[in-house]
């Protein structure tokens, strides 16, 4: 195959210089020979199709981390992840115009109903959690880590929502703020000692028992709390106050309390399940036991 430059690669493939530079470093891109004394860069032709295909990767938005990983999967698994990333980018715009929706109504007066809230109770539980300062980015990777360690070493299921892994936020989670977040999955009560010295990379806590006000969201919103988490923070903001529940029974108040996305996926569980997901608020927590 013919040896390019640099320059004559970026006008080919129609990626900057700039951008060729910045995809050698993170290793998106590699050329294909460095020049030991000048340090110049050489592509073959042959990876013009690869820089193009990086650059329509770009246009969804993908991370240059992902479409690293991207590269290096066959064509069948490389689309199959296109997919999953397109189908989370689509929920994601959804759940934005809902909250422009909202804003908009809010901003002219108009009060509409946007979740129909429940309660629940929920037992005192033993929990195996992995808690990290997360941007919108980290917060993909902190999930799929977690996960990543339940599958190489699987934890016993327990039964019902109860026993279902969930996600606490608590705080924001954005380009400008890191959360944190948690990843949780409940262990019987017996056993979660024992089973926690086989985790040393997650944190053994116990939750105390407590009610919480819930709201079920679409399937697809758990990838992506924020806007269905500031819609649903609304909702249950107005429903305390229709209910009578004061700030002293909340402890705090429902912004400040670690919202949580419970992930729970029906049986026969396949390769497409997507899970049943709702957002939740704890109310009615002991004092003593609010965590700082």
């Amino acid at each position: 195959m013919e040896e390019v430059s640099i320059g004559e690669f970026a006008r080919r493939s129609r990626l900057s210089i700039k951008a060729l530079r910045l995809y050698d470093e993170l290793g998106v891109l590699v050329p294909a020979r460095v020049d030991r004394v000048s340090g110049y860069r050489y592509y073959d032709e042959a990876q013009l199709e690869q820089a193009r295909l990086v650059a329509m990767l770009r246009q969804l938005d993908l991370p240059l981390a992902a479409i690293r990983v991207l590269l290096a999967c066959n064509p069948v698994d490389a689309a199959d992840r296109v997919a999953m990333h397109w189908r989370a980018a689509e929920a994601a715009h959804d759940a934005r115009r809902e909250l422009a929706e909202y804003l908009v109504k809010r901003l002219r007066g108009t009060r509409s109903v946007m979740y129909d809230i429940a309660t629940r109770e929920m037992p005192a539980r033993s929990l195996l959690c992995l808690k990290r300062n997360v941007d919108e980015q980290g917060a993909w990777a902190l999930g799929k880590e977690f996960i990543a360690i339940l599958r190489e070493r699987p934890l016993p299921i327990l039964p019902g929502r109860e026993g279902a892994t969930f996600t606490i936020y608590w705080g924001e989670v954005s380009a400008d703020s890191d959360g944190p977040v948690e990843w949780c999955r409940p262990v019987p009560e017996a056993d979660a000692h024992a089973l926690a010295s086989h985790y040393p990379e997650l944190i053994l806590r116990t939750e105390p028992a407590h009610q919480e006000a819930f709201v079920t969201l679409s399937a697809g919103s758990g990838g992506n709390p924020g806007a269905p988490s500031q819609l649903a923070s609304e909702a249950l903001t107005g429903w305390a106050r229709e209910h009578g529940v004061n700030p002293e029974r909340l402890a705090l108040k429902p912004e400040d309390l670690g919202v949580r996305i419970t992930y729970l996926v029906s049986d026969p569980v396949t390769a497409t399940s997507v899970p049943d997901c709702d957002f939740a608020v704890p109310f009615a927590w002991p004092l003593s036991t609010m965590r700082s």
